[in-house]
């Protein structure tokens, strides 16, 4: 009897505090849950008007760009090798030192190479003095042979001796060549104007013209190439562009904006990549302050188009809700209103609005959590805030945003279009 004496007392005292909790935070908590339901409706309370920025919309040139990542590549590459063996006396550049053509690199030990040489001199000015002397011996047989003092056969044998020594002396310039051009291999030149890299042997090595490490690897850094890839849907507007001009080509640092370089594209590739469903394409550029650098990993952007005076705002005034895109246009400078518009090409910066707004309206950048159809506000420029800059840089648009603006459908970035009831 005792336990269902206590909790018989339980349950009364349970039921008297619902009942003082029901009668005195039941009324409160009913308020403003009329409140949210008088909101969700479209009864707003009357408050002060909603803050934002606002610019205007503006027309303007945009350039349409393609994006890809390309890699540096040394416009020629030279491994410097020896063409001669010998002792290797003399180093005469710097490693990373900027050479011209010609310029002699290093050199090796020409003793050899030059007795060679005057050898083969010596044998030339043997064999022409011979030829001399037979030439003679040819002059006076000839005149023997008018008056019948020597037979025939031994004028012709003494022309036949004076074409072989004549031969001999050709053969004995042709060694002379060689050999001119065997001591002057000794001298190791840069066959072409660009940048030493790392020594790759000391001088008082011996060297062979076999070896394939070489001296030294040169290479030309004023202009470079860059290579890079594009998809394989790009390439009939590629090859249309570049049928018109060759198309301008930006590097750009690692902030994807600064531009580092301005080349253009040189060759587009014979074949697509069905690995990779790509197309590989080389651009040159100057690289006047070396910028660019070969093996560097680069931005590149490729101009292939430029909309001519269409309609641009700022990337931040555009949402999305269900029905699509849409801004809030200032109708005047108090109210806001629901403008769906199409979009033609769109970055981070800016957007270019294909249809829904004109030219000088006023969209809100910034302040649309509280916004709906008619909403009071209070406009303020962006430009004077420092949102956007009066002088900011040309709109630029990519290809590529496309299909970044189907990926980003639905999810909004402010309320969706609403109207009042």
């Amino acid at each position: 009897m005792t336990v269902i004496r206590r909790i018989t007392v339980f349950l009364i005292v349970a039921l008297v505090i619902g009942g003082v909790v029901a009668v005195y935070y039941l009324p409160q908590w009913q308020q403003p849950q009329a409140a949210s339901k008088a909101g969700f409706r479209g009864v707003r309370p009357a408050t002060d008007p909603v803050p934002v920025l606002a610019t205007a919309a503006k027309t303007a040139d945009v350039p349409v760009y393609l994006d890809g990542v390309g890699t540096g590549k040394a416009l020629n590459t030279v491994t410097v090798r020896p063409q001669v063996d010998g002792k290797l006396i003399n180093i005469s550049f710097t490693e990373g030192q900027d050479v011209e053509k010609g310029y002699v690199l290093a050199k090796i030990d020409p003793v050899t190479y030059q007795a060679a040489y005057d050898q083969t001199v010596a044998k030339k000015a043997q064999d022409e003095a011979q030829l001399a002397n037979a030439k003679l011996d040819l002059e006076r047989y000839i005149r023997l042979a008018a008056s019948n003092a020597v037979n025939k056969q031994q004028l012709d044998t003494q022309r036949a001796l004076v074409a072989q020594l004549e031969a001999q002396v050709k053969l004995d310039q042709a060694a002379i060549d060689n050999a001119r051009a065997m001591l002057s291999y000794t001298e190791v030149v840069a066959p072409i104007s660009g940048r030493t890299g790392i020594r790759q042997v000391d001088e008082g090595n011996i060297v062979k013209a076999a070896e394939p490490m070489g001296i030294v690897i040169l290479t030309q850094l004023r202009p470079i190439s860059v290579f890079f890839n594009l998809p394989q849907q790009e390439l009939p507007v590629l090859n249309r562009a570049q049928a018109e001009s060759p198309l301008s080509v930006d590097a750009l640092g690692p902030d994807g904006t600064t531009v580092l370089d301005k080349g253009k594209v040189v060759v587009i590739d014979n074949q697509v990549d069905q690995t990779t469903g790509t197309i590989k394409i080389k651009a040159e550029f100057p690289n006047a302050n070396l910028q660019l650098w070969p093996g560097q990993f680069v931005n590149v952007r490729v101009l292939i188009d430029t909309l001519r005076q269409v309609v641009v705002v700022p990337t931040a005034a555009i949402q999305r809700g269900p029905n699509g895109t849409f801004v809030y246009a200032l109708k005047d400078d108090s109210t806001v209103a629901v403008r769906p518009v199409t979009l033609a090409q769109q970055d981070d910066a800016q957007t270019v609005v294909a249809s829904g707004l004109q030219p000088g309206e006023r969209v809100v950048t910034t302040g649309f959590a509280r916004l709906t159809e008619g909403t009071q506000v209070a406009a303020s420029s962006a430009e004077d805030a420092g949102q956007i800059s009066p002088r900011s840089p040309r709109p630029e648009a990519t290809r590529g945003s496309r299909g970044a603006e189907k990926g980003r459908r639905g999810q909004s970035s402010g309320r969706p279009p609403a109207t009042n009831p």
